[in-house]
């Protein structure tokens, strides 16, 4: 046990003790995503009871227990076997027992394994409980100072998690990516931040906030342009280490006394656009992305495509 947790157990079945946990239910179990210390104490409390714990990673998961005291029974439930693996939950949720299901970090079932498992035991007519807790998405969320005005009802963020590794698929997300007015939440890993950075350079000076290593000993938040990210990059050797959440900003609302023609920026990205689409997208396009009119955008496209023929 890690010697900072003695009296962990005890206060978290002083707490949490009193209420029902029935018999025969999943309990889905956000753990940290890097500081033991956000785990929950309803969190530990399902831990202790639980009959079997399903997880990404049994090393992962025997790690993070015995961090807390605990030994569990483990279940294998990851990506590539997490259809084969929900049938051997919901056997031993059917036989009467309490299965806890845990990623390696985070809530499960939003860019880790357990959404299809959870489809299935529902799909048995049994229960799923969730347990809230840690979230790499709503920690970065929180302190992005995402500015109100800028939210479409309804709409304030999309969790857009990995981009695709390459190719077209890569492509096609980064062009929705810059046409999407409402913040972004990304994730991404050191090997490929650079390649992120480098792509995310056409969006200028739309801000973004960066955050590394979240909630460990040398976390990281910083906001910035788009444009600049690389060279934060490049600042520090130490900047591209860790796991990465970053939060795309929403688009700045047009200045109500904007002129009616293009501003530089405007036509800047228009010109980023134009080679990979016809006149008529890429304009619809630089118009979402800088809040410029799209039908001066279109007579730019049009201009520019006539001077280059």
């Amino acid at each position: 046990m890690n010697p900072s947790f003695p009296l962990a157990l005890p206060a978290a079945q002083a707490a949490a003790g009193p209420q029902h946990y029935p018999s025969g239910t999943l309990y889905v179990v956000a753990t940290p995503i890097g500081n033991l210390a956000d785990i929950t104490l309803r969190a530990l409390h399902v831990l202790a009871l639980a009959d079997t714990i399903a997880c990404e990673d049994t090393r992962h998961t025997a790690a993070l227990l015995q961090g807390y005291g605990l030994h569990k029974p483990l279940l294998a439930l990851h990506q590539h076997n997490e259809a084969e693996a929900a049938q051997g939950v919901i056997e031993r949720l059917q036989a009467g027992q309490r299965v806890a299901y845990v990623s390696d970090a985070g809530t499960p079932g939003i860019s880790d394994p357990g959404a299809r498992l959870c489809a299935a035991v529902q799909a048995a007519g049994l229960r799923c409980v969730p347990l809230p807790g840690a979230s790499s998405i709503t920690t970065l969320l929180s302190v992005a100072g995402l500015a109100e005005a800028h939210h479409e009802p309804g709409a304030a963020f999309e969790f857009t998690g990995f981009l695709p590794a390459k190719g077209a698929a890569r492509e096609q997300a980064l062009r929705r990516l810059a046409s999407q007015p409402h913040a972004c939440v990304l994730l991404e890993a050191p090997h490929r931040i650079a390649t992120l950075a480098r792509d995310l350079a056409a969006l200028g000076p739309r801000p973004l906030t960066v955050g590394r290593e979240l909630t460990k000993q040398f976390e990281q938040i910083t906001t910035l342009p788009c444009d600049g990210f690389r060279a934060w990059l490049d600042a520090d050797a130490r900047h591209s280490k860790g796991e990465f959440a970053l939060v795309l900003h929403p688009q700045a609302a047009p200045s109500p006394d904007a002129q009616d023609g293009p501003s530089t920026e405007a036509l800047r990205v228009l010109q980023l656009l134009l080679p990979e689409l016809p006149p008529k997208t890429a304009a619809r396009l630089a118009a979402h992305i800088t809040g410029a009119s799209k039908n001066a955008l279109y007579d730019a496209a049009l201009a520019l495509k006539a001077h280059n023929a």
